[in-house]
C-alpha cells in the first residue's frame, strides 16, 4: 500500500508501557484512542500486550506488527517501554510517525528493563541504529518531563539528539499517567492533517 492511498482511515497503534495488564484501566491510552476515533475518525489499535511485565522484544515487536497492523502509514503512539518499542520497531520497519512519551535508551540500571532485550548491553552489543530510525520515520515527536521519577530527562534529550526529533519537555507532568493526554491527539491530528469530523 502506497503512502499516498487515502481510501483508508489513519491508522493509529498504542503501545503501553509495561506492567500494564489491563490497557482499557490504565493511564490515558483508551482516552486517546476514542478522541482520535470519535472526533477524527482513526482506526485505532489499543489492546492488552503479551508478556505485559517483561515487554519482551521478541514478543512484542511481532505482536505490533502482526496483531494490530502497523505499517508504512500507521502512526505509533508509544508510552515507556512502548516508546522504546517503536524505536526498536523503525529500526527494520517504516511507519509513517511516531509519538514517544516517556522514553529512553538504556535499561536504566535494573534488571527489569534489561530482560526486555531493548537496550543495548556492557559488551557493546545490541547498539541502536539511529540511522535507520531517523530513515523509518516520517516523524518522530517526543514528549518528556523534567520530574519524570523513573526516567531521568537526560535518557530523552539523548534520544531526541540522536533521533532529530521534535521534542517537547514539560516541568511536571511525572510518567504522564493522567487519565487524560490531550497532547497526543494534537500532535495525530496536526502532524496527520486531520481534520475533526462534524458533530
Amino acid at each position: 500500500m502506497s503512502n499516498a492511498d487515502s481510501s483508508r482511515p489513519q491508522r493509529v497503534v498504542i503501545v503501553p508501557g509495561n506492567g500494564c495488564g489491563r490497557i482499557e484501566r490504565a493511564n490515558w491510552y483508551c482516552a486517546v484512542a476514542a478522541e482520535l476515533r470519535d472526533s477524527y475518525g482513526c482506526d485505532v489499535r489499543v489492546r492488552s500486550m503479551p508478556d505485559p511485565d517483561e515487554a519482551k522484544r521478541e514478543i512484542w515487536l511481532p505482536f505490533i506488527l502482526n496483531e494490530l497492523g502497523a505499517d508504512e502509514n500507521t502512526v505509533l503512539i508509544g508510552h515507556s517501554s512502548g516508546a522504546v518499542a517503536a524505536m526498536r520497531l523503525l529500526e527494520d520497519h517504516k511507519l509513517k510517525g511516531a509519538v514517544l512519551v516517556s522514553g529512553c535508551h538504556t535499561d536504566l540500571g535494573t534488571e527489569s528493563e534489561a530482560i526486555s532485550n531493548y537496550y543495548p548491553r556492557a559488551d557493546g552489543s545490541n547498539p541502536w541504529r539511529w540511522d535507520a530510525i531517523k530513515a523509518n520515520a516520517g516523524w518522530i515527536v517526543q514528549l518528556h518531563s523534567k520530574d519524570d521519577p523513573f526516567i531521568d530527562v537526560s535518557e530523552a534529550r539523548f534520544v531526541a539528539q540522536q533521533t532529530g526529533s521534535e521534542y517537547v519537555e514539560h516541568e511536571n507532568r511525572g510518567h504522564y499517567m493522567e487519565p487524560k493526554l490531550p497532547d497526543v491527539v494534537d500532535i495525530v491530528a496536526k502532524k496527520c492533517g486531520l481534520t475533526k469530523k462534524q458533530s
